[in-house]
């Protein structure tokens, strides 16, 4: 069965630059990519713009992404890759919500910004919106003019307080498999020892992963933990970022208002948030 990846754009360079990442990323195992685009205008901007207006901008977004399909498949990364277009009327986040529901989607993957208020589609970037309000597929985060890279070592945080079951840890599964790459559980010990409870989830984990390459990492409490995780990515050569986003995690906590505008968290690699399902 082909995995279905979800490709929402808002025609911005820098959404173009995150299928490229994706093509690459899932370049051996055969993959439907499904290429979304919403060109709903916002209520405050709907007085100002009239009916023939709003057919020019889906005709212009329809040509855009069709567009976006030829130059995708001509890159011919994978015979096994199909293509779909997928134009919606909704708001960005019922959209990409729609689109997970109706084609069992398996991963989101998005750029970092969205397009500036002169492409009249989106305005700012979405990114915090589809990391709070998508609860049911992992997204793939890519940085800004990011350029693909193998993926040789992945992190993959945790405070060991926390029982992770095999849905949740599946997608790490599928990409350390499909890249070969090493994953590297990072703890940040602000304990002098594990608790049994951590204990326990150590080893469920280690068990979980015992088929794939992996290590354990501890680092001392140090600074915040943005940091600290910033620190490892850098002196490990990590190549992507994998988080599980569940009540009360790091990454709830960095996309939770006002706390994301005083961490400014911004990875310089790619970044996959895996929903908690437990």
């Amino acid at each position: 069965m082909k995995l279905k990846i979800l490709l929402p754009t808002d025609l911005s360079d820098n959404s173009w630059n995150a299928m490229v990442y994706a093509l690459h990323m899932f370049k051996n195992t055969p993959c439907v990519f499904y290429i979304l685009h919403s060109y709903k205008i916002p209520a405050s901007s709907m007085s100002n713009i009239s009916s023939k207006l709003m057919t020019t901008l889906k005709e212009k977004a329809v040509d855009e992404l069709h567009d976006y399909k030829c130059q995708l498949q001509d890159a011919k990364i994978n015979p096994e890759f199909d293509f779909e277009i997928i134009l919606s009327s909704r708001d960005f986040i019922d959209a990409i919500n729609v689109a997970v529901e109706d084609y069992l989607i398996d991963f989101i993957v998005m750029g970092t910004k969205g397009a500036s208020k002169a492409k009249g589609f989106f305005y700012g970037s979405h990114t915090v919106k589809v990391l709070k309000k998508i609860k049911i597929c992992p997204v793939l985060i890519v940085p800004q003019d990011y350029d693909y890279t193998p993926i040789n070592q992945l992190a993959f945080p945790t405070d060991y307080n926390r029982f992770y079951d095999d849905k949740e840890l599946r997608p790490i599964k599928l990409i350390a498999s499909l890249q070969n790459a090493t994953i590297k559980i990072l703890h940040i010990n602000v304990e002098t020892h594990l608790s049994d409870i951590q204990n326990y989830n150590k080893t469920m984990l280690n068990e979980y992963l015992n088929k794939y390459n992996h290590s354990f990492h501890w680092m001392p409490d140090y600074t915040n933990k943005v940091e600290e995780i910033n620190t490892f990515i850098i002196d490990i050569n990590i190549d992507l970022l994998v988080m599980i986003n569940y009540e009360h995690s790091l990454v709830e906590s960095i996309f939770n208002e006002p706390i994301i505008k005083q961490i400014s968290f911004q990875p310089r690699i790619p970044f996959l948030v895996i929903p908690g399902f437990a």
